[in-house]
């Protein structure tokens, strides 16, 4: 009887795991579908940055969008509190590489801002991490770009 009993609490466990990852999962589908990443998948890199500047604004930034070209490596400039953050938005297929940290390290100091950040709606390599923190710049991948997302619409 002891045997059947330890199965039976065994099934038990994985039919309860099984539902658990089931819902896991479709709250992480939810998530996406209401964070509108799949749309930012689709959009060009000048709608991307349009995109980036209506939420940084729900979430009360003051943000100017550059010039689309001899921008010096920015494409957003976004003031909040007293500090100036320089951005560069890379809507991309493939993950983003050194490039993107180089341009908006120099961009921080032509702006004249207070930091940089590189915004992607993929990953970075790991290069990439490695030259941002040497520069202290800021990485937001897709993960971090979900959740900036989901902040804005519902900012109040």
């Amino acid at each position: 009887m002891k045997p059947f009993i330890v199965r039976a609490a065994a099934i038990v466990g994985d039919i309860a795991a099984l539902v658990f990852d089931t819902l896991k999962e479709e709250e992480s589908k939810k998530r996406l579908s209401e964070s509108g990443i799949l749309e930012v998948d689709r959009m060009t890199g000048k709608e991307f940055e349009k995109f980036l500047a209506v939420h940084f604004r729900n979430c009360d930034y003051n943000v100017t969008l550059t010039q689309d070209s001899q921008d010096y490596g920015a494409d957003l400039i976004l003031y909040k509190d007293g500090s100036k953050t320089v951005v560069q938005a890379k809507r991309s297929k493939n993950p983003v590489g050194i490039k993107a940290v180089q341009e908006v390290a120099g961009a921080v100091r032509h702006y004249k801002g207070n930091k940089g950040r590189v915004i992607t709606n993929n990953r970075f390599t790991e290069n990439a991490y490695k030259l941002a923190k040497s520069n202290d710049v800021e990485l937001w991948d897709r993960k971090k770009l979900i959740e900036f997302i989901l902040t804005a619409k519902n900012y109040q």
